[in-house]
């Protein structure tokens, strides 16, 4: 994610925050003063320093551990000759206690809430920590409340305050916590957190997107909402067995997923502390109307498979135009991995939600001002259709509803919307939402006894 230019744009900070990063490629580009660039090398030593002090920290408890427990009076000084000790060291039953209070500890301060309410608002860890919580405290507005999730590109195409607005007459609520670099099994997650009864909301929609967010982002960002049983499901859902492993390490000893949030607040930590105590503005992300750019000018020639840009356009939107219409090939084994994993987490939220009310929406998500992503509309054809079809309570809205969006007006780079696109997505979606809807909120009503 990057900041380009001299010209000021105001962002909301669930968005802001995640475009000054430039880890993902289906991010969103902001106008602005760029802020300063960490170098790599102060990035490596940042993380080396984490893990310095993380060891330190290891081998100061397994030493205490093994130190007091051993049996036997505590020395008060020490020998002028060795001697042999008739007592027993019992160094492995020592070692577990040192692992034991270690994981106490890790439970104590990153477990409880503790450190989740120092994260960095900016990172992605504290943004999903400050959604899920302002969602999880929200009193309920005794509307038909409808939540829709997602990543980057729904964050930009959807407006809850807009939806609320088409909604009002015909009683619905919309709502939504999508976020930027955000996977499906991060929406369990979250889901779980913010609605543990599983009937908190008239309906939940899910729009078909694979994982492109790096394995590291994703665990930092699902670690706020992970418990210490989800170590062995979340690792699985990951295809290389190193990235499974941190998982798993993630979900135990959540520490390790906060490297980098802890890296930064040991360098700043004033700034960590003011930045904290900063009121959350919860009405600033529903003022958000979007971006007012976009990439008219530009053209594409699908015989051909020429681009043509206007000179106005930064070097990140023509990237991710370019990555729209060819999309880097992925290999059999991960195009299985990623496919395996939508059919996973899918069938997961709706098991939870079996023996609820809450209507399950599966919808296409926007594919760019030239319609690419071809792969991404068969899969949402296949996969979803297939499980619509299985399931009577899944609604599977239309596959080519958003077509009419494809063009250069209506998005600012070549996977996010613009705040035109922005509202015409919002209309279409809510018109759809409550045509759907309303029979079977009717239906509820007949067969609700009270």
């Amino acid at each position: 994610m990057t900041a380009n230019g001299t010209k000021s744009v105001k962002h909301p900070p669930s968005i802001t925050a995640t475009l000054e990063r430039q880890t993902l490629l289906a991010s969103v580009t902001v106008s602005g003063i760029s802020a300063p660039q960490v170098s790599p090398l102060d990035a490596l030593w940042q993380r080396r320093a984490v893990r310095w002090v993380l060891g330190v920290v290891v081998v100061a408890v397994l030493y205490v551990a093994i130190y007091l427990s051993a049996p036997g009076a505590i020395p008060k000084g020490f020998r002028a000759e060795p001697s042999t000790s008739p007592r027993q060291l019992h160094v492995a039953r020592n070692l577990l206690i040192g692992v034991a209070v270690f994981t106490c500890l890790d439970g104590v301060i990153f477990h409880t809430g503790l450190y989740a309410s120092i994260l960095a608002p900016a990172s992605y860890a504290g943004r999903m920590a400050m959604l899920t919580r302002a969602e999880k405290q929200r009193v309920s507005s005794g509307l038909k409340e409808v939540l829709v999730v997602g990543d980057s590109r729904i964050a930009e195409g959807f407006s809850a305050a807009a939806a609320d607005k088409l909604g009002s007459e015909a009683g619905f609520k919309f709502l939504s916590v999508a976020e930027a670099a955000s996977s499906i099994d991060i929406w369990y997650y979250a889901l779980r957190e913010v609605d543990p009864a599983a009937h908190r909301y008239t309906a939940i929609v899910f729009p078909m997107v694979m994982p492109t967010s790096k394995p590291a982002l994703r665990i930092s960002m699902a670690a706020p909402v992970l418990h210490y049983g989800d170590c062995f499901e979340f690792a699985s859902g990951f295809e290389q067995w190193p990235d499974r492993f941190r998982a798993f390490t993630g979900s135990i000893l959540r520490g390790s997923a906060y490297q980098a949030d802890i890296a930064s607040l040991l360098e700043h930590p004033f700034e960590r502390v003011r930045n904290v105590r900063l009121p959350e503005n919860k009405h600033e992300r529903a003022a958000y109307e979007g971006r007012d750019d976009d990439i008219v000018g530009t053209s594409y020639n699908p015989k051909t498979g020429q681009v043509t840009f206007p000179p106005r356009l930064t070097e990140f939107q023509r990237d991710t135009i370019r990555y729209s219409l060819r999309p880097p090939s992925e290999s059999e084994t991960r195009t299985q991995h990623l496919a395996k994993l939508q059919r996973h987490w899918i069938q997961r939220i709706l098991q939870r939600y079996s023996a609820s009310q809450t209507a399950i929406i599966l919808m296409p998500a926007p594919r760019g001002p030239f319609g690419g992503f071809s792969k991404l509309s068969m899969a949402y054809r296949t996969f979803f259709g297939t499980i619509a079809m299985n399931d009577k309570s899944v609604l599977m809205l239309p596959e080519h509803m958003f077509d009419f969006l494809e063009a250069p007006e209506y998005y600012f780079d070549g996977l996010h919307l613009n705040s035109k696109g922005r509202q015409k997505f919002t209309a279409r979606l809510v018109a759809e939402l409550v045509k759907r809807l309303q029979p079977i909120d009717s239906r509820h009503l007949a067969s609700d006894p009270n």
